[in-house]
């Protein structure tokens, strides 16, 4: 269901180290390359701080390897079916989704104001 600004999907992204969650709202997965590059730049910029890795699943809208060899970033994509070399991500992802639906339910909002659901999660994103 779309937000009531039209979303009908959302990047996480989870550092490794820290467990901070970005999350990206998207209205088609083709805007993913360029949020990935947006995010890069607010890394480098604000923590001074070059990425090295990125993981994700077997996503097309993540083939981005000229991106990833000119910023010296190795991606590393998860086997098919393989949910644990994901794992750290999936759970943030399932427990951010539970609590939006819960909060949804509890306060009989519509459906479509799952966005700022999300954002009572990581109310630091965009």
């Amino acid at each position: 269901m779309p937000s009531t600004n039209g979303h009908r999907y959302f990047l996480t992204i989870v550092d490794d180290k820290s467990r901070f969650t970005w999350i990206y709202f998207m209205k088609c997965k083709s805007e993913v390359p360029n949020l990935i590059r947006k995010f890069t730049a607010l890394i480098n910029t604000q923590f001074g701080i070059e990425i090295k890795n990125i993981r994700s699943d077997n996503g097309r809208e993540f083939s981005m390897n000229e991106f990833y060899d000119k910023h010296g970033i190795q991606h590393q994509t998860s086997c098919v079916e393989t949910l644990q070399q994901t794992g750290i991500v999936e759970r943030k992802h399932q427990h951010i989704l539970g609590v939006a639906r819960s909060l949804i339910f509890q306060s009989n909002l519509p459906h479509c104001l799952w966005n700022y659901a999300l954002l009572v999660m990581c109310p630091f994103n965009q």
